[in-house]
């Protein structure tokens, strides 16, 4: 079967993270519609093949670690080599690798997690700002998680990165206006790898509190994360959309 071409917008995205799962899904809906795309992930054979399946004439992919600033920049100075501009920016790397009260969190996992989920996105934002954003406009997309918009037990030094890259949205959408729009997506729970252990194996009792009655997939997060990346959300900014099959409707923190 051959893969349908779709009409070149002639705008280009770097989304992070997205070998696999909210990243790839955001990327997906992006060469969907045209878009020219960078993708950023830690595994190069899963960055290979992410690339050959949203299709190597529209995406190149650049491996490494989110929170290393030569990487970063590396990201960038390819996609501006490869595709001229960079007008779209989808800062999804993250990382949750404990599990636990945060009263006895060691410290040096706290850095981790917020190196890796704040500031990386932060030095992203600054790269793509200075690349090409600054002086042409563009706008920026940032994954937080709706653990960082109420408290997130054994989660919490998740839950609190998420929390700032909520305000770290706020921070870079006040000042790279006019020409930047800044806004953040809060996910509930998402069918990936990322989230399998809270809900594999027992994802119709995990659904159960939703009133939508399912979990989300990274289509979901795309399409949503792809909109926001488009003209059609020209006037929003700063502003955090949750999604989260209407789990908040039953929290009553909405």
């Amino acid at each position: 079967m051959t893969r349908e071409i779709p009409t070149d917008t002639g705008k280009v995205a770097l989304v992070t993270g997205a070998s696999r799962g909210i990243g790839y899904g955001i990327a997906e809906a992006l060469v969907a519609r045209g878009d020219r795309v960078c993708i950023t992930g830690r595994n190069e054979d899963a960055l290979k093949e992410a690339v050959e399946k949203l299709g190597a004439d529209r995406v190149i992919g650049v491996a490494g670690k989110a929170h290393d600033e030569a990487h970063q920049a590396v990201a960038v100075e390819r996609t501006m080599e490869a595709f001229g501009r960079v007008d779209y920016l989808a800062n999804n790397a993250g990382t949750n690798p404990v599990f636990g009260p945060i009263a006895e969190l060691d410290l040096n996992v706290a850095r981790k997690v917020f190196e890796t989920n704040v500031i990386s996105a932060l030095g992203f934002a600054q790269q793509t700002w200075k690349a090409w954003q600054k002086e042409n406009g563009g706008a920026i997309v940032n994954i937080a998680s709706v653990a960082g918009l109420a408290p997130s037990p054994f989660i919490g030094a998740y839950g609190i990165s998420k929390a700032a890259m909520v305000n770290l949205t706020l921070q870079l959408a006040s000042e790279m206006a006019p020409g930047v729009r800044v806004n953040a997506i809060a996910p509930a729970v998402v069918k990936t790898k990322f989230a399998a252990a809270l809900y594999e194996g027992r994802e119709e009792e995990a659904a159960a509190g939703y009133p939508l009655k399912r979990l989300g997939v990274p289509e979901d997060i795309g399409a949503a994360a792809a909109f926001l990346l488009s003209e059609g959300a020209g006037w929003i900014t700063g502003q955090t959309l949750v999604a989260d099959g209407g789990l908040f409707l039953h929290a009553g923190v909405a």
